[in-house]
């Protein structure tokens, strides 16, 4: 392996968030060969696929990437079936932890189930996705998500009764409820989920493949890649994205507290947070109280309250963090022409994957990928594709048929984060 390093500059990484500054540059990083770069994938990815009919090809496949050694990814990917009333819907989405990693984790793991659970009880077993309006799942799906978000801080505020009677608490009894890891930690652990928060982008699809819903919360991306012809794909970017770059987000956040200056200071909420929408988050959700009378309570906490003080002292009508999801709707319907020939892709992102786009851009990113994909299913004639369609497209990213480019980003001699955490899924429609 030694006589295969080589070395690499700043201007030569992706997404790169290093600068010049962040020597001594140039620095090491190993050429692999094709083999030796798969198993990487297979060892810094997690990749994982789930497929849904192999009659008609719908699968979906996800990857999680971050390949500094020292840092563990705070984005997660869910790829779920959901049985209701015996018809099988799909579920698959991507979540952008931020500040730590517990309420990413519980956001994946615990949200697929609230959403069947509302499927569950309000579909009918006689339902059919032909007989429901798009406006209804729509409504069902932001109704879960909201539901699922008011939990993280109900669960804790009924511990004590609920907001209006936790000034009845002194610091010490509060303390003595929250902080039970001699007892099983059960109320410390949804304490520790108010401290932190995810992005949310979840994608819906009714058992017959008519309809896609797509909830989104925060700025990852969810883009459709459809054929338009043998060699040419259309790229449609479907949601929008809920932060400071979108001035529509901050006039909605202004709008909402009105006389408030510093409700959003230097496009952050609070000055302090870069998504507009998302789950958790509580201390830009719930009165100062919460924060300064629970949080500061727990032990382990934050190890540092001064930088919360300062948002805290601009929060005066919370919340300033919406959980209310944007949905968007799509009557996928039956293939063209075109689509017969090569599958509907549905590409869920986490904003890493905009980073490691934005020198050769997204658009032409995934239409190269998408070619690829195609070209390779009619050499094999038609069969459906192998191995993992998120990991292929991460490759195509990183730097696609450059091998070096590939490996550089995949073995760089750099202990910290030179990328953001990346979660990709693909799904086939």
């Amino acid at each position: 392996m030694v006589d295969h390093l080589q070395w690499a500059y700043p201007e030569d990484l992706p997404g790169s968030r290093c600068t010049p500054e962040d020597g001594p540059w140039p620095r090491a990083y190993y050429l692999l060969d094709e083999a030796e770069i798969w198993e990487e994938f297979q060892r810094l990815a997690d990749p994982s696929s789930l497929l849904f009919s192999a009659e008609k090809g719908w699968r979906a496949d996800g990857v999680n990437f971050q390949p500094a050694p020292q840092s563990t990814t705070q984005d997660r990917y869910v790829l779920k079936q959901l049985n209701i009333h015996g018809r099988l819907w799909t579920l698959t989405g991507v979540f952008d932890g931020h500040l730590g990693d517990e309420t990413v984790a519980h956001v994946a793991h615990h949200l697929p189930i609230i959403v069947e659970e509302f499927l569950q009880e309000f579909l009918d077993e006689t339902d059919s996705s032909h007989q429901l309006s798009p406006a209804f799942i729509s409504g069902l799906f932001s109704r879960a998500i909201v539901s699922f978000d008011n939990a993280i801080a109900g669960d804790i505020l009924n511990l004590f009764g609920g907001p209006e009677r936790l000034d009845r608490y002194s610091d010490q009894e509060i303390q003595d409820i929250i902080n039970d890891q001699d007892k099983g930690g059960d109320n410390y652990k949804k304490a520790r989920l108010c401290m932190y928060g995810t992005t949310a982008l979840v994608a819906l699809t009714d058992p017959e493949h008519d309809n896609l819903w797509v909830a989104n919360l925060g700025d990852c991306q969810a883009v459709l890649v459809s054929p338009k012809s043998t060699e040419e794909w259309d790229v449609e970017f479907i949601t929008t994205e809920h932060n400071g770059d979108n001035d529509a987000e901050i006039d909605r956040v202004c709008r909402e507290h009105p006389g408030e200056p510093e409700c959003v200071v230097n496009r952050r909420v609070l000055g302090a947070l870069a998504p507009f929408r998302g789950l958790g988050d509580v201390p830009f959700k719930q009165p100062p109280s919460f924060t300064r009378r629970i949080l500061y309570n727990l032990h382990p906490g934050f190890a540092d309250t001064a930088p919360w003080e300062i948002c805290l002292a601009r929060n005066l009508t919370p919340p300033y963090i919406s959980a209310a999801p944007e949905i968007t709707h799509r009557r996928l319907g039956p293939p063209g022409t075109a689509q017969a020939r090569s599958p509907r892709y549905l590409v869920l992102a986490s904003d890493g994957f905009t980073e490691l786009c934005r020198v050769s851009g997204r658009e032409r990113v995934l239409s190269t990928w998408a070619k690829r994909e195609a070209a390779q299913a009619r050499a094999a004639a038609s069969a459906p594709a192998q191995g993992n369609l998120a990991s292929r497209l991460l490759r195509q990213a990183l730097g696609g048929e450059d091998r070096a480019g590939v490996s550089c980003m995949l073995t760089l001699d750099m202990d910290e984060q030179w990328i953001d955490d990346t979660a990709i899924v693909v799904q086939t429609l």
